[in-house]
């Protein structure tokens, strides 16, 4: 049996030399393309199309989906959380922010992750496997099919790659999902509004510094030293600190793109004094900008956020060091909305 391509995971242009190796009219793309958007689960909803096509394109292409297992919505302020399944019966996760700019979307690079962040649900449960491209932009399809069940025009308008997993250990699949979700035939995100999460695996940063792909680059910090990140974080001792420090000034010198650190406040670890001055030793002076995030507590650890007026504190004083420091919103905290913690509990069932 001739082996079927996958579709949701073809570029526009790799899509048409197919269907030209076919003896199938390269504008059809565009058609196809415009019902994968809308959410098509099947050959057979594209209805523009002829039978006899539908039925040729089915003998060519795989067309996988994914099942809404589970949402939840926020009564505080509506972000819905998505629990998905895979046809091979593995767990993602997803989550749906509203802001004033409009609607942001939270996606799952890989099903589990392979890091080992102390604080983070997504790692307890283990890896499984990577995302394909297509898989990743199907958690797209699903929340936006969805949504416009109530409202037609609904839009996403912004991606977050901060899900389950972690995204440069994923990188031609994610990589590849960063030019589908730009492509006019599809959403049509400007990468301007895209964002990549990493824990900091520097040899797939320098090369994501050369894809000349404008996308907002996001480390997760979480220490200001290199000890204490390491106790933290398990891959700052395959890359420490010094090093990711290196990489991410090149990183702005070579691409012009602001950097965004992104820093879990843990009460009593890495919310004292002295780790305000050793930040403003390890940011100060060049173009960034530190994100300050209450972390989410999890049954593994006694991890607990600090209250708000320490971390205003703890803002203020680093904004006094010259630091580009915020607070960041916390969405869904009555629904759990930090990926990993849904797909963990459904394993555990």
């Amino acid at each position: 049996m001739i082996e079927k391509t996958e579709l949701r995971s073809l570029l526009p242009h790799e899509l048409k030399e197919i269907l030209k190796e076919n003896g199938i009219e390269a504008y059809r793309a565009g058609q196809i393309l415009s019902w994968l958007e809308k959410g098509a689960a099947s050959f057979q909803e594209m209805t523009n199309l002829s039978k006899p096509l539908r039925e040729k394109l089915d003998s060519i292409f795989r067309l996988d989906n994914m099942a809404e297992v589970e949402s939840l919505v926020s009564k505080i302020d509506g972000t819905t959380k998505y629990l998905f399944t895979l046809p091979d019966g593995e767990y993602v996760e997803s989550v749906l922010l509203s802001y004033k700019h409009g609607y942001s979307v939270c996606l799952s690079t890989q099903v589990g992750c392979k890091m080992g962040c102390r604080f983070c649900a997504s790692t307890k449960a283990g890896f499984c496997r990577q995302l394909s491209a297509g898989e990743i932009l199907l958690q797209m399809v699903e929340i936006t099919r969805d949504k416009r069940r109530l409202d037609p025009e609904f839009r996403i308008g912004h991606v977050v790659l901060m899900g389950i997993g972690e995204p440069l250990d994923n990188y031609d699949n994610v990589i590849r999902f960063l030019k589908l979700a730009n492509a006019k035939e599809l959403f049509g995100i400007g990468y301007r509004n895209i964002s990549l999460s990493t824990c900091g695996l520097i040899p797939q940063i320098r090369k994501l510094m050369q894809e000349e792909l404008p996308i907002t680059l996001s480390i997760s910090l979480h220490a200001s030293n290199s000890a204490l990140r390491s106790d933290l974080m398990p891959i700052n001792r395959r890359y420490p600190l010094w090093e990711l420090m290196e990489v991410c000034r090149e990183y702005t010198l070579v691409t012009g793109r602001r950097i965004s650190f992104e820093y879990a406040v843990i009460a009593g670890v890495n919310d004292t004094s002295e780790r305000v001055k050793e930040l403003i030793g390890l940011l100060g002076g060049w173009m960034n900008h530190l994100n300050l995030i209450p972390v989410n507590p999890t049954k593994e650890t006694d991890f607990q956020p600090g209250d708000r007026k320490k971390m205003e504190a703890f803002a203020k004083e680093l904004q006094k060091g010259g630091i580009n420091a915020t607070i960041r919103r916390t969405l869904g905290a009555d629904i759990e909305a930090a990926c990993g913690q849904l797909r963990r509990e459904k394993q555990l069932q």
